[in-house]
């Protein structure tokens, strides 16, 4: 009976406890409201706008001149054969992304720590690539990926006695050249990330391994890898986000080619709307592409608060 009553009591108590004097809150409000007001102009606006737009046949020029298609562009799209090309580009991204790169900076970021010496000078070594602007450097990769004979990276399988390759124009290596770039232009700030989570991790459970005599394979595998193992679970949700609005890869790189072979929906939303004007259709794509990505975004703030 006695803890009933304790249990009934304490319920008050804590509804108090929860109870929110918002006169209080005034001032706290008046300082966001600036900020507010900022992304209500600049970001919910143009997401309410561009959601308006997908149903409309639209003018730039003269609004008035606006009309009202419904569905039509919706179902254009859909009929679209860049449609399912450009998402399957996306899975096939996604998927040789984890392959080729997923684990670089999850083994680079084991290899430093184990470093006794100049692991600083190294950290600053492998983040530089992530400093480079991304113009910069694909530009740069460009010029690696010549398919000329004399290109750099064409010379150096030539020295190893392979013919030239079309690095870039042959559809069964572009992609895989594209995550190349992609994962030396990203890992160092991952590297970073996961470097600070080994921080966390036991210096007594490493060292008593390590007078074990347990190799650095063996406390990679049972040690490390359980330690980051949820960091690298909200990691792979940000990437695999990443990787669904490649743009400026394909823009520089292949302009979508060759054929199809690197058409993103964010880059045909960009060619639908930029170059051929017609922004009805690319407001309907971003109205999919956001709806994909709020998904995405969901899933990852689900991950991340479990692996908290």
């Amino acid at each position: 009976m006695e803890i009933g009553l304790t249990n009934s009591a304490a319920k008050p108590a804590r509804r108090q406890r929860l109870r929110i004097d918002w006169s209080q809150q005034i001032p706290a409000y008046l300082f966001l409201l600036p900020a507010l007001v900022s992304f209500t102009i600049f970001a919910w606006f143009p997401i309410l706008n561009s959601v308006v737009m997908s149903f409309q046949s639209v003018n730039l020029v003269d609004a008035s001149r606006s009309t009202w298609v419904g569905l039509r562009n919706y179902e254009r799209m859909f009929a679209d054969p860049t449609f399912a090309a450009s998402w399957i580009n996306s899975l096939e991204f996604t998927i040789l992304s984890i392959i080729i790169g997923f684990f670089v900076p999850v083994v680079v970021a084991v290899l430093v720590n184990e470093m006794r010496y100049a692991r600083g000078f190294f950290r600053v070594v492998y983040f530089l690539p992530s400093v480079i602007p991304p113009l910069i450097g694909l530009l740069v990769w460009r010029l690696i990926y010549s398919p000329n004979p004399g290109g750099l990276l064409n010379s150096l399988v030539a020295a190893l006695g392979i013919a030239p390759q079309q690095w870039l124009q042959n559809p069964a290596l572009v992609k895989p050249s594209i995550l190349v770039i992609m994962t030396w232009g990203g890992f160092g700030g991952t590297m970073l990330i996961y470097l600070a989570t080994l921080q966390d991790l036991p210096v007594e459970l490493y060292e008593a391994a390590e007078i074990d005599g347990a190799s650095i394979w063996q406390r990679g595998v049972h040690i490390v890898l359980p330690h980051l193992r949820s960091t690298m679970l909200v990691l792979l949700i940000v990437q695999v986000l990443g990787l669904v609005q490649i743009f400026i890869e394909p823009l520089v790189l292949t302009q979508g080619g060759p054929g199809q072979a690197t058409m993103t929906p964010v880059f045909t939303l960009y060619r639908k709307g930029f170059l051929n004007g017609d922004y009805g259709l690319a407001a309907a794509w971003s109205v999919l592409l956001m709806i994909v990505l709020g998904v995405i975004s969901f899933i990852y703030l689900r991950v991340a608060r479990i692996a908290d």
